[in-house]
């Protein structure tokens, strides 16, 4: 009770001492506070992150509009264009690493929804053992994908590597694997989809344990074998599930660069056989010091992946 008397005691006092404009200017003031707190609190990391994404793409597109190379505090001068139009007409270097992007990205894409849809209807399913399974399958994604990489490139070795050893037993000879030029952007494309089918799968079991059992059991009384339940019932559901899989397995696979430096090192091997658009820009660099270049190359590269991400998204609103 006391503390009670001195608490509204003190609330006089403080009242007292401003005047009724203060007074209700901080009333008003609460209110509003009140009202848009969600963004109040919101506010700081909004302004963080938008800073460290306005920024270095400003700087960016600062660089491939000048001259820069050398060292980042020399001299640099405005070209304005000069650079899109000298990468854009460049046919050596270029336009194959924007293919091998594309194709990389398509191929590992597809590959990763067939067998993580394929492996998602198998969990679906109550066996025993199924906990030992589903951890088994998510340990590639423990490694990070340079040690992934490494390893790789240790079993795919032409020399000591045990991926030529078994196929000598069976008598199928040496594969060049990652030593080959035509074979080795296939092998880090094989790397790459061992390595996050497991994520696929997590999002594609997440979408199936949701879709209701009664439709599926409703097709299956009406006479549809599975085939026909999967394409015309379970794929129409899962439209959505699947369109933001590709989205973020899209994205990802876009801006893929430690697997494929790990396994074949500076420009993407000895005849670029796995240079990416990543792979390229990079080398332009730290290697050639040739900053403004390479800024063009990253922008070009960044409206890229808007393009993709717009394209997925109009498609999963369509879906």
């Amino acid at each position: 009770m006391a503390t009670t008397v001195q608490s509204e005691s003190i609330l006089l006092q403080d009242i007292a001492g401003h005047s009724p404009s203060e007074i209700q200017h901080q009333s008003k003031f609460s209110v509003w506070a009140n009202r848009h707190r969600k963004w109040i609190f919101a506010a700081p990391a909004m302004i963080f992150t938008i800073a460290m994404i306005v920024f270095p793409l400003t700087w960016t597109l600062y660089l491939s509009l000048t001259n820069a190379r050398g060292s980042v505090s020399a001299d640099k001068s405005f070209i304005w264009f000069e650079n899109y139009a000298s990468v854009l007409t460049d046919t050596d270097r270029f336009w194959p690493s924007v293919y091998r992007t594309l194709v990389f990205t398509g191929g590992v894409i597809i590959a990763q929804m067939v067998l993580g849809m394929a492996i998602a209807l198998l969990l679906r399913r109550t066996f025993k053992g199924q906990g030992l399974v589903r951890v088994a399958i998510l340990l590639p994604l423990v490694a990070t994908p340079v040690a992934v990489g490494m390893m790789w490139r240790l079993i795919f070795d032409p020399n000591i590597g045990p991926a030529n050893y078994l196929l000598g037993k069976i008598g199928l000879g040496p594969y060049p694997w990652l030593a080959g030029e035509s074979s080795a952007l296939a092998t880090t494309m094989l790397i790459d989809v061992w390595q996050w089918t497991p994520m696929v799968t997590l999002i594609l079991l997440a979408g199936l344990t949701t879709l209701p059992e009664e439709i599926d059991e409703a097709a299956s009384i009406d006479g549809a074998n599975a085939w026909q339940r999967f394409r015309h019932v379970t794929l129409p559901l899962m439209a959505p599930t699947i369109t933001v899989a590709v989205l973020l397995r899209g994205i990802d696979a876009l801006k893929t660069f430690d697997l494929l430096y790990a396994t074949k090192g500076r420009g993407g091997g000895s005849f670029n056989e796995v240079e990416t658009l990543n792979v390229y820009a990079y080398g332009l660099s730290f290697d050639y010091n040739e900053y403004g270049v390479a800024s063009t190359v990253l922008i070009i590269f960044f409206a890229l992946i808007i393009v993709a991400m717009m394209l997925l998204t109009i498609r999963k609103q369509e879906a």
